[in-house]
């Protein structure tokens, strides 16, 4: 198990490294949140493309660092584009990020998933409603039954902990588990971290541009450090936002602006600490 003082040091030269590099995450996401996804990505130092085709999956998955793959409004392209993706990450060992938002919802969406399996993602991000019922899927876990309400949660942060662990085991990745308190673990060491703001929820696809985000960092960065840095670097920035803006509207400009100016102290800073307790609430 590592220690906080590693983990910040780790997360503070992730910052550096990206803000140094520039380096490029492709992503096929939600068409919903597409926007959110690259001005997060670009916030942060990154650099983002998005794609659709199989053909480009498949060059992007070779010309970047990194890959981010959301599960948000399919098409159904992507039920070529998808494999033809993930197959070519595998192939190269590229890390990718996965975020199973809506699974549970159509046949597409749950082959699509349940064939992620052997695809090794080295972060898996959702709330605790869509780890719960990946970890399900795949035949691993606790064998709770998710309640997935569309892309909403009505699980608890804690109630996925278990499975969770469960998934980051199986992948050799991290998990990231979003809420008022974000649960990271690589299912060795796990962390709460915390922060945020409640204007969070109120703004589509604060979730999916999370999971673009540790995409960037996984370019330099290991999958834990990865998703801890973008789970940090998103707490402090909501937190940081809410005392500047005056609803929804604002706060989504103010976020990105904070996302932009977080330092890497900034970061390695925000409020997080060890769950010696892992999987059991």
């Amino acid at each position: 198990m590592q220690s906080v003082e590693e983990i910040r040091k780790k997360v503070a030269k992730a910052v550096e490294d990206v803000r140094a590099q520039n380096p490029m995450a492709a992503s096929i996401t939600n068409s919903v949140t597409i926007e959110l996804v690259a001005n997060a990505q670009l916030a942060v130092g990154g650099s983002a493309a998005m794609v659709y085709l199989p053909d480009e999956g498949e060059a992007m998955a070779e010309a970047g660092k990194s890959f981010y793959i959301n599960m948000g409004t399919l098409l159904p392209v992507y039920a070529e584009s998808l494999p033809r993706t993930t197959r070519r990450l595998a192939e190269l060992k590229r890390p990718w990020v996965l975020d199973p938002v809506g699974i549970g919802i159509g046949s597409l969406r749950r082959e699509l998933l349940r064939n992620f399996s052997d695809k090794a993602p080295g972060v898996i991000r959702g709330n605790a409603s869509e780890i719960i019922a990946l970890a399900s899927l795949w035949g691993i876990g606790s064998g709770k039954k998710a309640l997935v309400r569309g892309v909403d949660s009505t699980d608890s942060v804690l109630q996925a902990k278990e499975d969770a662990m469960a998934l980051a085991r199986h992948t050799g990745g991290a998990v990231a588990v979003s809420g008022p308190d974000d649960f990271v673990t690589d299912g060795e060491t796990s962390l709460l971290i915390s922060g945020g703001s409640s204007f969070m929820p109120m703004i589509t696809g604060a979730g999916c541009s999370l999971g673009g985000v540790m995409a960037i960092y996984a370019c330099v960065a290991d999958p834990l450090t990865a998703a801890v840095t973008g789970s940090c670097i998103y707490k402090f920035a909501g937190k940081a936002a809410h005392s500047k803006c005056r609803g929804p509207a604002s706060f989504r400009t103010e976020f990105i602006d904070s996302l932009y100016n977080a330092t890497a102290d900034d970061v390695a800073n925000n409020p997080l600490k060890l769950d010696i307790l892992g999987g059991k609430e």
